[in-house]
């Protein structure tokens, strides 16, 4: 039998018209808005239940483009912008922010707003080490307040309901899941020494981060591929994807982690892996595996990003939108739900817009009454160390042990040096 279309109770077509209608305005602040930041200041702009009361970047030219687009949709000029974080936790008509800093900043950001009584929607991953991810659990638990982190598929309707039968035995026993991203990323070449640009305060940019020269190959986006301050594409891109997985198969800490590959297109300064396999087992009989491919444009079930779970009656398959589709152990679908909202996965700075929005009315949701969140910081942490530690056998060349009650890395020093980072003097995180 083939269906089409289907989603969760209480969702339908003119949702996303309901949802931005509510009451009760949460004042917000955002951290962060060039790209991926600009996006969410835009997209909270038009939650009508929502206000951007102050706004925060290190870049000038960036501040003023996002506070500029903010009065363009919705009529109201931001109050405040600030080019110091610490400088906005201190005002008193700010309820919550969002974070969509540098990795670097993810962790200390989110901890001083924590701090300041902020409630936090933290752009992924939710931290540069694992050591940091862990303290803010604790954070969020010690200063009550709400710590979202922006794993949006958890809220995506039709990708809610495919886990949910996932879960209800839609084919049968599921021991292992698999994903992909693929891109045609271009070299970032060799950096020069340069004179910082006068709208840029790199000092502030870098905040936790031992000093670093500055270079021209390295602002805006670049960074991701510096481990000094990045993650690679398998935070990137891969922590979705993980997380998708882990929900589906219904696992907690790993027992075993792995990773293969390499920087193997380009002669240039990035660090990462441009092609990286990651295996993940948890326990005897759960794993998956991640593959991601930055400079391989081939995509696969038509999609750039995508996971499939393979079960005793056959497989799941989510492809980078608000879809699913179900096949038996013969190729023949025997159920999907599509979406009427495109999702451009490559898209770096907004892939999915609307579909976001059911994320932020979550965290909105859980601010107000209570209601539980999509993806809690204990959830978000896990996803993201199954990852980090990924990367970190990357880096040390070769696969870790890990504590099923917690996450740690077992009888390895030189990969447990690689849990925490070390700080500029003075920007240690201190709960």
């Amino acid at each position: 039998m083939l269906s089409v279309g289907g989603v969760l109770e209480g969702f339908s077509a003119n949702s996303y018209n309901r949802i931005v209608g509510a009451n009760d305005r949460i004042r917000l602040g955002g951290i962060g808005v060039h790209s991926r930041g600009l996006a969410l200041a835009t997209n909270f702009a038009k939650q009508k239940d929502c206000s951007i009361t102050a706004l925060c970047d290190v870049d000038s030219q960036s501040l003023a483009k996002c506070a500029e687009k903010v009065q363009t949709v919705c009529g109201e000029k931001v109050k405040n912008t600030y080019k110091d974080l610490r400088k906005m936790l201190e005002s008193k008509d700010i309820d919550a922010v969002f974070i969509a800093t540098p990795d670097h900043w993810h962790a200390p950001a989110a901890l001083l707003a924590l701090k300041a009584g902020k409630h936090v929607y933290l752009e992924k991953p939710c931290s540069y080490a694992p050591a940091e991810g862990e303290m803010l659990v604790k954070a969020a638990d010690i200063y009550n307040r709400k710590l979202q982190m922006g794993n949006q598929r958890r809220s995506w309707p039709n990708v809610a309901l495919a886990i949910q039968k996932l879960h209800e035995g839609v084919i049968g026993q599921v021991h292992f899941a698999r994903s992909w991203y693929s891109a045609d990323r271009p070299s970032i070449g060799i950096g020069k020494p340069a004179q910082v640009p006068e709208w840029l305060d790199w000092d502030l940019w870098q905040g936790p981060a031992p000093r670093r020269p500055f270079k021209d190959n390295i602002v805006h986006y670049n960074w991701h591929w510096f481990w000094h301050w990045g993650t690679g594409e398998a935070l990137n891109n891969g922590t979705h994807m993980v997380d998708l997985m882990r929900w589906g198969l219904q696992a907690e800490y790993p027992t075993k982690v792995s990773s293969v590959g390499g920087r193997y297109f380009f002669k240039d300064d990035w660090e990462a892996p441009d092609t990286q396999i990651i295996n993940i087992e948890f326990g005897p009989s759960k794993s998956l595996v991640w593959e991601g491919k930055s400079c391989y444009g081939l995509k696969e079930w038509g999609s750039a990003v995508g996971a499939v779970f393979y079960g005793e009656k056959g497989n799941l398959v989510i492809p980078s939108g608000n879809e699913y589709k179900i096949v038996d152990l013969n190729g023949k679908v025997i159920e999907e739900a599509k979406s009427d909202v495109a999702v451009d996965a490559q898209n770096v700075m907004n892939p999915a817009e609307k579909l976001d929005s059911f994320h932020f009315q979550n965290f909105f949701d859980a601010i107000r009454k209570g209601t539980p969140l999509a993806s809690n910081i204990d959830s978000g942490y896990k996803s993201t160390l199954c990852v980090q530690l990924g990367n970190i056998s990357q880096r040390v060349g070769h696969s870790l042990s890990i504590d099923p009650t917690n996450g740690h890395i077992l009888n390895d020093d030189m990969a447990e040096r690689l849990f925490s980072r070390d700080y500029e003097p003075g920007w240690e995180m201190k709960l």
